[in-house]
């Protein structure tokens, strides 16, 4: 090996001074473990100098030759820029003969082409990349060199595939080079040991913490009028002038507001909401969100870094570490859902050491308010929710043995040794491993028929290779885990510039002359031509708005938790945060026509109307759970006497609504989610089959089952479902035991249903005692319930009346002082 370059930590050390810095205890830690070699992840406060902690590091190890020694690997293509460029401020003077390169998929080809001439000493490119990498013929030559990797954001793929796909790369790496150090950056994990051990593996290991005291803010703006009744989005138009008002004062103050939403949708509504308030902020304020074509995201981000912007409504796709100095507040619309998120998103505030980063949260609904509370006092206690890595997901190993194939070819011996040195497929059986060899070799027990899907063969030396071209090109077209719904280009008609891109099913909707809001603009459908929507500006200053998959976050276990504790403490007169007392009308309100929901049991309403007989649960256990328990509730009555149910869930609790009413004592209705069969019947009650299907296009995709076409030419939507489905009946009918049905089985139970937390939901139900209320009029946790069913049924003009009379009922009631009506107990057989 060359000697190492004259950069060492004392180099580090100088360079800071001169700065008139003084490196953070934190940091020379992580120094001192790089330079013995070990591998880490450091956790550190938001802007407290993460990225100089591994970086200083890692040019401490470069060596006085050529190649590629370092990656440092990003989560979004949009942060590659920024961190190269704060990674090439150090070389002048640390590794002047070093250069710090950039490749992600917006890199031009030519780019691309000259740096794997004269590849740089250090390249920053994310997950989807490094593996694309992998496949060229002289990736082993290529990356052998490469003895440190940094991994950034390690929270936002240690939960997913993309996090395994990491994974599998480090194997690789590690294979050629076994000196390999990699290093984790976070702020925002709470299982730091289990996400540490995910990242490096079996390599020796250090975990640094970097908590400094920097300020954090988290306050509430609070409504004028909270109410004593709330449902979602009942607060949104009362926020819209204190939101202005709010930006206005930190405009003034000299700073730029990030405003924070969960959804595409809901920033679009915000953005139109800000404007209508403040038409002369027009071009001042601007919006942000991953379907908006990367140049009016890249001047929205040149906009926040030059302080030119007012302010800027946004989603996740602003969530991570770019830097926008200006940036003094963060307002969150409707709650973050997560205390991570929280802390993620208030980061984006003071980014920088020394300044405070403040986070103002923007109830949407009442209960927010309370979500308000518990979110600021979990996140000062340090109680952030854990990221469990995925279990040896099949489909990300099959892609990987391709990509391997292509880059250089394997053994299946060494290859499989290889693999379970990444941890998530440390517990991989040979059986499990020859059956994804034998299904990229032949393509299964159904495929073999098709030369398509023979996608390695083994050469006269024993190595598996790709044979064929237009496999291996398809194959790096396509690398990568992620998935989402076939989008559609939205286009201007006569130039043709591209606004952004729409999923189809939404496009397909849509007819001549329809108006909808994208980009901030309300936008006239012409038509489709090509796989593009064209459109021109509207007349109308209204229009519909899209609705994208995968919009509703559910409440974590943590968060969850708090609110219970706060409700606890509502009940025994606690109102001493300024949520709470805001909140204060509309929780007495709960206690006086109910009770309000206690850890120690299980609240149930009861209520007759003209609709049926309303059943509410409250087990605080976040939507995907009570979807699960919802149905099986229902499924479970049907079984004892015929029935139709209606279904309602949110993050607090569901409503039951049968046409027929019946009659359960206290032991008939615990039986609904307790006793034998438990699994069997939740899997039953949800219709699974339809569910893994849908689990199953995804998968398809990544095993590289289906195509999504070439640039250019993609395929629509209707033909990857076509696609997708018809592999999944041909599995099922023909090759029963492909595990890529079983995983997407296993994938609709832990992800779309949370099947621990349902198991751990049920299990902590069936050991507490219901308070069943029978109500004269629904309550203020029942009333959201009703109307997020009734969204779904009613016109907008038929919802307002029927919320207008629930709404009088309820208060009539209040001043009746009506008091809640405790069930009476009577003997009764359960039904079996």
């Amino acid at each position: 090996m060359s000697d190492p370059l004259p950069s060492k930590a004392s180099a580090a050390e100088a360079w800071f001074a001169a700065r008139g810095w003084q490196p953070h205890a934190f940091q020379r830690d992580v120094w001192a473990a790089m330079a013995a070699g070990r591998s880490g992840l450091l956790h550190a406060t938001t802007g407290s100098g993460k990225t100089y902690a591994v970086w200083m590091g890692a040019l401490a190890r470069l060596q006085a030759r050529p190649g590629l020694q370092v990656l440092w690997l990003t989560p979004m293509r949009a942060l590659a820029s920024d961190t190269t460029k704060a990674l090439a401020v150090p070389l002048a003077d640390l590794a002047p003969q070093a250069a710090v390169g950039q490749r992600t998929g917006d890199t031009p080809s030519a780019e691309r082409a000259r740096q794997e001439r004269k590849p740089p000493a250090a390249l920053v490119t994310t997950p989807e990349s490094l593996s694309l990498m992998l496949t060229r013929d002289d990736a082993p030559q290529a990356l052998a060199g490469t003895h440190t990797v940094i991994v950034d954001e390690w929270h936002e793929l240690v939960g997913n595939k993309r996090g395994v796909q990491v994974q599998l790369a480090l194997a690789r790496l590690g294979r050629w080079n076994p000196g390999l150090v990699v290093w984790g950056l976070s702020a925002t994990l709470g299982n730091l040991d289990e996400a540490m051990a995910a990242l490096v593996g079996s390599r020796p290991a250090t975990l640094v913490r970097g908590r400094l005291d920097k300020q954090l803010v988290i306050d509430t703006l609070l409504p004028a009028e909270p109410g004593r009744f709330s449902w979602g989005g009942h607060l949104g138009a009362q926020m819209q002038q204190p939101v202005v008002d709010e930006i206005e004062r930190q405009w003034r103050a000299g700073g730029t507001t990030l405003v924070f939403t969960n959804v595409r949708s809901q920033a679009e509504i915000w953005y139109q909401l800000l404007l209508q308030a403040r038409p002369d902020w027009a071009g001042q304020i601007a919006l942000h969100h991953g379907s908006l074509d990367k140049s009016v995201r890249d001047w929205v981000e040149a906009g926040l870094k030059a302080g030119t912007l007012i302010a800027v409504v946004a989603t996740s796709s602003l969530d991570l570490g770019v830097d926008f100095l200006p940036v003094e507040r963060v307002l969150q619309l409707g709650s973050a859902k997560g205390v991570a998120r929280l802390l993620q998103r208030a980061g984006r505030s003071g980014h920088a050491p020394g300044r405070a980063s403040r986070v103002t949260l923007v109830p949407t609904h009442t209960l927010e308010l309370v979500e308000a509370a518990a979110a600021r006092r979990s996140a000062l206690a340090g109680r952030v929710e854990s990221r469990t890595p995925p279990s040896k997901p099949l489909d990300v190993l099959v892609q990987h043995l391709v990509t391997v194939a292509l880059g250089g070819g394997f053994t299946p011996e060494a290859l499989y040794d290889e693999v379970r040195m990444a941890p998530s497929y440390a517990a991989l059986t040979r059986e499990e491993f020859d059956w994804a060899l034998a299904f990229v070799e032949h393509g299964g027990a159904s495929l073999a028929a098709y030369p398509e899907y023979h996608r390695v063969q083994r050469d006269e030396a024993g190595v598996y290779r790709v044979p064929d071209r237009g496999i291996a090109k398809r194959h790096r077209l396509q690398v990568g885990t992620i998935t989402s719904d076939a989008s559609m280009q939205v286009k201007w008609l006569g130039s043709g510039g591209t606004i952004g891109t729409i999923e189809e099913g939404f496009i397909a909707r849509l007819k001549a002359g329809d108006c909808f809001v994208f980009a901030g603009r309300v936008l006239e459908y012409v038509r489709t031509q090509d796989m593009a929507a064209y459109v021109r500006k509207a007349t109308k200053n209204k229009g519909i708005v899209p609705a994208w998959a995968g919009g509703r976050m559910p409440l974590s276990s943590e968060l969850a938790d708090a609110v219970q504790v706060m409700l606890e403490g509502a009940s025994q007169g606690d109102f001493l945060e300024p949520e709470m007392q805001c909140a204060r009308p509309m929780l007495e309100a709960q206690a006086r026509l109910s009770r309000l929901p206690a850890r120690g049991r299980l609240l149930v309403e009861e209520f007759r109307s003209r609709e049926g007989q309303h059943l509410f649960l409250y087990p605080f256990a976040g939507r995907n759970v009570h979807i699960g328990l919802a149905q099986l509730i229902a499924w479970r009555l049907a079984k004892a006497a015929p029935n139709t149910f209606s279904l309602s869930v949110n993050d607090y609790g569901l409503e039951v609504l049968a046409a027929v009413p019946f009659d359960l004592d206290d032991a008939a209705l615990a039986a609904l989610w307790s006793g034998r069969g438990l699994l069997d019947d939740v899997l039953a009650s949800l219709n699974s089959g339809e569910l893994a299907q849908r689990r199953f296009r995804e998968i398809a995709r990544v095993a590289g089952l289906v195509f999504s076409g070439y640039p250019g030419a993609p395929k629509s939507l209707r033909q990857l479902q076509a696609s997708s489905s018809l592999f999944y009946e041909v599995f099922r009918k023909y090759d029963s035991g492909n595990r890529l049905l079983g995983q997407a089985e296993g994938e609709v139970l832990s992800q779309e249903l949370e099947l621990e937390r349902l198991r751990t939901t049920l299990a902590r139900l069936a050991t507490l005692p219901a308070e069943r209320v029978t109500l004269c009029t629904p309550s203020p946790f029942a009333l959201p319930l009703m109307i997020e069913r009734l969204r779904e049924q009613l016109s907008t003009e038929k919802l307002k009346d029927r919320l207008d009379r629930l709404l009088a009922e309820g208060e009539a009631a209040l001043a009746a002082d009506v008091s809640p009506r405790p069930r009476p107990r009577r003997r009764r057989v359960a039904p079996t």
